[in-house]
């Protein structure tokens, strides 16, 4: 058996290896890395979004080769930037209404093992388009299927939390994307009962009631359509999709309906048992082919649907993915919301997230973290097995 020429030579590559692994799995920060400490009481959640996991349909090169890298990236990112938890804005499947139940929970034991030892950390999960599918196939029981497997979520795939004295609501932005389906009944009466809640709280500083609970119950058009609450005094939103983003034109802001202050809709409440919802007038309400039309033009939320969840909950910030790139936008009532890149390469473009920080005072302050582009890791790994191999073959000519 031949000699490797120099016995450093082994030693060296893998030395090369481990430093370009820890090269490329080292996220690059907007406004530089975050500090590695809090102050008392902050929060701080790494947002993540459009993973598109496929789970038991992997194939070899995505669970021996993807999977190894994504797993590598979020170590190292969690390492570098310290979260208490982290949220995951949608679409942590590629095709998650295509799938039964054990192939859903399949989906997520691969996000736990991407995660690894950091599976532990407080998670929290919102259902995106690809999750619960398209407007004309939208059903309440697949998503009430996969809803009960993510804890805090309702059947309606919405949720409300509380983490470190941070208020959290999540809402399933694609039953509102849709037109005409009693999911979007389900998400409106939601939205009422929390903005009853904050107002409330706001008011005698009554403790968070879980939902379902019946303390939203019985509440009337009033709470929600003169909303007492202030300006960002509501809790951190997270979405799938993007709200509506108004145009601006040479005599100020257009393409939002703004309505007098306090007052969320036009439209008179209707309970869902009348299968009319306050924001969709009987003449656009879109179903089958034109929901499905509806949905492939749009990438935000309609403009009523965004001044009823401004209206409504007064959002401290919100959260929001599905564009696949990142934006930092006020929207004309001062609200800030936030738009989390990708964190795939199956989209093409560069993986990344973002790190929320939640300050006690209500500062908020939002870093977004890239990662390397895939061609650089397959460069990378081509490149150290092309080494190896003429080192080997180097020791066979000696």
């Amino acid at each position: 058996m031949a000699a490797w020429p120099n016995p450093w030579l082994p030693l060296l590559l893998v030395a090369a290896l481990l430093a370009f692994e820890d090269w490329l799995s080292t996220p690059s920060c907007s406004g530089g890395e975050p500090a590695p400490d809090l102050a008392a009481g902050d929060l701080r959640a790494m947002m993540v979004a459009d993973l598109m996991l496929l789970g038991s349909d992997t194939t070899y090169a995505d669970r021996f080769f993807r999977d190894h890298v994504t797993s590598k990236l979020f170590t190292k990112s969690i390492q570098t930037t310290n979260p208490d938890m982290i949220i995951v804005l949608g679409d942590i499947s590629a095709r998650g209404s295509e799938h039964n139940e054990s192939k859903w929970i399949a989906v997520l034991e691969q996000f736990e093992g991407i995660l690894g030892q950091y599976s532990s950390l407080p998670l929290h999960i919102v259902l995106g388009d690809k999750d619960v599918g398209e407007c004309s196939s939208l059903d309440g029981k697949l998503v009430h299927r996969m809803a009960k497997h993510l804890p805090g979520l309702d059947s309606s795939g919405c949720g409300a939390f509380e983490f470190s004295n941070t208020s959290f609501v999540s809402l399933n932005a694609v039953a509102l994307l849709c037109g005409d389906n009693m999911l979007r009944f389900s998400v409106e009466k939601v939205m009422e009962k929390e903005s009853h809640h904050f107002q409330k709280k706001r008011l005698n500083g009554a403790d968070h009631s879980p939902l379902g609970s019946e303390n939203g119950e019985g509440v009337g058009a009033h709470s929600w359509r003169q909303n007492s609450m202030t300006l960002g005094s509501g809790p951190v939103l997270l979405l799938h999709i993007p709200l509506h983003k108004s145009q601006k034109s040479d005599t100020g802001v257009i393409g939002v309906p703004m309505f007098p202050d306090g007052t969320v809709s036009d439209h008179p409440l209707v309970p869902p048992s009348s299968k009319q919802s306050p924001l969709v007038p009987p003449s656009s309400k879109q179903s089958g082919v034109d929901g499905r039309r509806l949905y492939d033009q749009s990438h935000t939320l309609p403009a009523n649907s965004t001044q009823y969840i401004l209206q409504a909950l007064k959002p401290r910030i919100i959260f929001s993915a599905h564009a696949d790139s990142f934006s930092d936008y006020t929207h004309p009532d001062g609200t800030r919301e936030v738009t989390v890149p990708a964190m795939t390469w199956k989209k093409g473009g560069m993986p990344g997230f973002a790190i929320a920080t939640f300050g006690q005072k209500g500062v908020v302050s939002v870093n977004c973290c890239w990662l390397v582009q895939e061609w650089y890791i397959m460069t990378g790994y081509s490149v150290f097995l092309f080494l190896t191999a003429l080192a080997i073959r180097w020791s066979h000519w000696i």
